[in-house]
């Protein structure tokens, strides 16, 4: 692949519903659509799912675009790209920054896929023709919470995921749990505690969780450890995973029993597989994460959890649980709990021009020509 042009679209797009964790409530959602273009004018879409404000990681919109047109993008267009795998070895001199990273590494992974004439899934090495979808309820009144949960239960996800904090997890999870006392159910702590609140954490084994989500800090490996050693609720580490090496040391110390990957935390789609396959491994189970995207990185990770060790259904739902229009035809829905793996060469969508200017509030060219 020969990259002639890499345009960046950035984005707003207002959420059907406000989206609530740990720490804020979310209206709308700002995101960098990658449109690479090679030598034959085939084009690859990705897009970078760091968020405006840095809760989530270090990185921000605003930083992304600056690591993208200042360092990544002059690589890319610089170097002729047998695989995409090739990318995360180009981009190793630029520290951390993975979304920007996974962001032009998911663009080239789907002009890949559309060059050897296969669909995004096949080139990942997946093998699933279906996968099934979770769904995560934001922090709201419980009353508000059961309406959402009975709603998605009546359209099929096969997994509940709820937002707790310390000041509401025992009488929430009590309540959800006396509506649903056998609902598919899990928690996610987004980092809100520390091991002082280890007696409060023990207290959730009473509720029967799936798992939950990063309890503590995204670098407390050993107290993760710890914790998990007290708790009978299998662990799963989400913010923790920025690479293989993390699931290394994860797996190594016994941090965690189960382990979410989001492409655009890790560095992209092909740091994603090493952890995938880490993990099958070491027969630990891992389930894909979803950041409020668009429908581009949203068939990306339909992709990626077709891979065999994704035994856990992921945050992929349908694009209606988010956008009232999506940015990709045909839009991402469900059948009765499941997603259908597109079978299409490349992402097996394409992206709606026409919607994408609607949502576009800047955009920025970078071609050969113009270097």
């Amino acid at each position: 692949m020969d990259i002639q042009k890499v345009t960046l679209h950035i984005i707003n797009m207002e959420l059907v519903t406000p989206f609530g964790t740990s720490y804020g409530t979310y209206y709308d959602r700002q995101s960098i659509l990658v449109e690479a273009e090679d030598e034959n004018g085939c084009i690859g879409w990705g897009e970078v799912v760091a968020f405006s404000q840095p809760w989530y990681t270090e990185e921000t919109v605003q930083t992304a675009l600056h690591i993208l047109e200042d360092f990544l993008i002059p690589i890319v267009l610089q170097h002729k790209i047998e695989h995409p795998s090739e990318v995360a070895l180009l981009f190793s001199v630029i520290k951390r920054n993975n979304m920007a990273k996974a962001g032009i590494e998911g663009a080239l992974w789907d002009l890949y896929a559309q060059r050897s004439k296969q669909s995004l899934a096949t080139a990942l090495g997946g093998t699933k023709q279906e996968i099934e979808v979770g769904v995560v309820v934001g922090l709201d009144t419980l009353s508000n919470m059961l309406k959402k949960m009975e709603q998605y239960a009546e359209e099929g996800y096969q997994r509940f995921k709820v937002k707790i904090k310390p000041e509401n997890d025992y009488e929430l999870l009590k309540g959800i749990r006396q509506a649903f006392p056998h609902l598919p159910l899990m928690a996610d702590a987004n980092s809100a505690y520390t091991l002082e609140n280890l007696e409060q954490l023990k207290r959730l084994d009473d509720f029967g969780l799936m798992m939950i989500e990063q309890p503590l800090a995204d670098n407390d490996f050993l107290e993760h450890a710890m914790l998990q050693k007290e708790m009978v609720t299998p662990i799963c580490l989400d913010e923790s995973i920025h690479s293989l090496e993390d699931a290394r040391v994860a797996v190594s110390l016994g941090s965690c029993k189960i382990i979410n990957i989001k492409p655009g935390r890790v560095g992209g789609l092909t740091e994603a597989i090493r952890i995938h396959d880490h993990c099958k491994r070491h027969h630990l189970p891992v389930w894909c994460g979803g950041m409020l995207e668009t429908g581009i990185s949203r068939v990306q990770n339909v992709a990626l959890a077709s891979l065999p060790n994704f035994t856990i259904p992921g945050d992929i739902s349908a694009s209606s649980r988010h956008w009232e229009q999506d940015i990709i035809m045909p839009p991402v829905i469900l059948e009765k709990g499941k997603v259908i793996v597109p079978q299409n060469i490349g992402l097996g969508h394409i992206v709606d021009r026409e919607r994408l200017r609607e949502v576009t509030v800047r955009t920025l060219e970078f071609s050969k020509e113009n270097r």
